[in-house]
């Protein structure tokens, strides 16, 4: 018995100290950090969960007839009526975000999320306006499962009455006065304020309120009346709740904060939102320049909707500058962009037929099933997982490795689209790889959202998807698996409209064959296998590179078919250093370098000038036996001839190479 005392004794005083940990404590401001309540500097690494309170016509497929969500959700009422409309909404916010949505935000490594809402969730627009319970429903089960994963929940308020901006995504209708324009909004606004304070002022796993998402409006002189309003809100939150964060947005889209300095309140954070520039130190320095000046942290809001390249740098920026982030968005439908693809039911797709003008109309009934269908597919497990996605957002920003997306073993099959995880550069190479206003990335925009170009595939023996718009000097990179070491048959299926295309693969580095001719199949999706035979693949785990030279052409996959495991190895060893003449040459951009080692040996391959300067090291490495491939890429050098030395241990070669521009 006195053991057992003991025993519940240990296992009160352990709970005890674990509900000390659990309770972190309110975020708070400290000088121009956010910490948490024990002081500790805290990063928020935040989703934001768009769409689910808040339809915008670019994740519904609407845009280009219906852009905000009274629009929306006007044609759903003119199909399936008033109740049936109300249905819809309630099971597409049932099953947007569900726990096992938070839960697998914690598994992926993210600390809070934000909350998009919109106002009518909240109260009516009548005089007086009657408050609603539906959107604190909404929010007290969000609120309970972030505090079973301790993740910290920010709200922010994306529609206010009438809207901040003259954009879909403030809900904004100009058939009736904006928020700047009525003085009943404004009023409105601040009460919904008070009765959130109200409610959640105890609540540790409330992050902080979130004002106004991107006011966007002409408010002279200097944001005046976003100051004002931001400091009444403000100051009737304070009236009930001094333990939350207030986070402020500048205008124009949360990028100026002209006349909001300095900081009003001792626990305000200034929120930017960052879309489609460059990620330089200089697109944010104005910003720095604030929290340095006026002592107060910074948040970058919201971010996204742009390729993984782009979104590594955005966040290395960010951390370099010790700003924690929160990104758009976690769920949309058909997406490339986001950790959740919902996808699109083609019953749903006759709605948006008929709506665009391109299909007819069809019954109520048919409406409502195809509309509560799609509210079904909101679930996160019929949903497909971009994990290519999170890849980019919470490893690769500190971490320059690889990782397999697939499993690619040899002998069989490895899809072109099925490349590693990691870095532009790393894991592959593109030419147009984010937009930063204007450009492109994936420009089929589908399965990755990588800059690699990806699109529908019709061959059957694909994975549904091939690499495309391929141009000169890309490339992709695979771990693959080789099983049995042998002599092995490599098929590549492509497709091309000209005969120009060159492939070259490399296995860790060694050239495999020669040069693979992609042929002129008479249409994009019109597949036919090349080969390259008798190629010699060790067994272990290899780093295979597609190389694409003369680009213009469409890659499906790589068959991977084993011949013969008879082999001796020395066969398809070089017996002597080679050093082949660079191509083309002359050259005025690019121009490739092969050569051979015999044995393994360090190598090191030198350039110089004619005077026999020392240029530039290209390689300087070991390298087991085999044969190589280098490029020098001419921005680096001047019109003139050059000699280049491949060097090792026991021998060197030479050759004259001559750029031209």
């Amino acid at each position: 018995m006195k053991s057992l005392k003991i025993l519940v004794f240990v296992i009160a005083l352990i709970t005890m100290q674990l509900n000390l940990l659990w309770a972190i404590g309110f975020l708070k401001v400290q000088g121009k950090k956010i910490v948490d309540g024990t002081g500790q500097e805290f990063y928020l690494k935040g989703m934001g969960l768009g769409g689910w309170l808040l339809q915008e016509g670019y994740m519904m497929h609407t845009s280009s007839f219906a852009n905000a969500q009274w629009q929306i959700r006007q044609k759903i009422v003119e199909l399936i009526g008033e109740t049936n409309t109300e249905i819809f909404y309630e099971t597409w916010r049932k099953n947007f975000i569900r726990k096992i949505d938070i839960d697998s935000l914690k598994a992926w490594g993210f600390n809070s999320v934000r909350l998009p809402f919109h106002w009518n969730l909240f109260a009516t627009n009548t005089n007086p306006p009657q408050f609603l319970n539906k959107g604190f429903e909404i929010i007290d089960s969000l609120l309970a499962w972030c505090e079973a994963n301790q993740i910290y929940l920010i709200l922010d308020m994306h529609a206010a009455p009438g809207g901040q901006n003259d954009e879909n995504i403030s809900d904004y209708n100009p058939a009736y006065p904006s928020l700047w324009q009525s003085e009943f909004n404004k009023d409105l606004t601040v009460k919904i304020w008070r009765k959130i304070a109200e409610r959640y002022k105890d609540k540790q796993w409330i992050g902080g309120y979130d004002l106004l998402n991107e006011p966007k409006w002409n408010l002279p002189p200097n944001n005046q009346p976003l100051r004002d309003l931001y400091i009444r809100i403000t100051d009737t939150i304070r009236a009930v709740d001094t333990n939350h964060i207030i986070f402020i947005e500048g205008n124009w889209y949360a990028t100026d904060f002209t006349g909001l300095t300095p900081p009003w309140d001792n626990n305000m954070v200034y929120s930017f939102h960052k879309y489609w520039n460059s990620n330089d130190q200089s697109s944010i320095q104005y910003l720095i320049n604030i929290r340095n000046d006026f002592n107060v942290p910074l948040w970058l809001g919201e971010s996204g909707e742009n390729s993984n390249k782009w979104m590594v740098d955005c966040i290395e920026l960010m951390n370099r500058n010790n700003i924690g982030w929160c990104w758009w968005t976690h769920k949309k439908i058909e997406t490339i962009a986001g950790p959740l693809s919902v996808v699109m039911s083609p019953f749903y797709r006759t709605l948006l037929n008929y709506w665009s003008g391109s299909g007819p109309k069809p019954s109520a009934s048919y409406a409502f099933n195809a509309l509560m269908m799609q509210a079904e597919n909101l679930k996160l497990e019929l949903c497909e997982f971009r994990k290519d996605f999170i890849d980019a957002l919470m490893r690769q920003p500190n971490n320059t490795q690889t990782r397999p997306y697939g499993q690619n073993i040899i002998p069989g099959i490895i899809y072109a689209t099925e490349f590693d995880m990691g870095k532009l550069n790393i894991a592959y190479y593109d030419v147009d790889y984010q937009n930063v206003g204007g450009g492109s990335w994936n420009s089929g925009g589908k399965f990755r959202n990588d800059g690699v170009d990806i699109e529908s595939c019709t061959d059957l023996t694909s994975n549904g998807y091939n690499v495309g718009w391929i141009q000169n000097g890309e490339w992709l990179r695979y771990t693959c698996k080789v099983t049995q070491s042998g002599n092995y048959k490599i098929k590549l299926n492509v497709a091309s409209m000209n005969s120009n295309g060159q492939i070259l693969l490399r296995l860790n580095g060694l050239i495999l064959g020669s040069f693979i001719n992609v042929p002129n199949t008479n249409g994009w999706q019109n597949w036919q296998l090349v080969e390259l035979n008798n190629v010699y693949l060790p067994a272990g785990t290899h780093q295979l590179e597609a190389r694409f030279y003369n680009g213009g052409f469409n890659l499906s996959h790589f068959e991977f078919e084993l011949l013969s495991t008879k082999v001796n190895e020395l066969e398809h060893k070089p017996n002597q250093l080679e050093l082949f003449q660079n191509y083309p040459n002359p050259f005025n951009s690019k121009t490739i370098i092969t050569y051979s080692i015999p044995e393994a040996d360090n190598v090191k391959l030198l350039l110089y000038d004619s005077l026999g300067n020392h240029v530039m090291t290209i390689v300087d490495e070991f390298k087991n036996p085999g044969k190589y491939l280098e490029e020098i890429d001419s921005k680096f050098l001047s019109s003139s001839s050059y000699f280049l030395k491949l060097q090792t241990s026991k021998n060197s070669i030479t050759k004259k190479i001559m750029v031209l521009k």
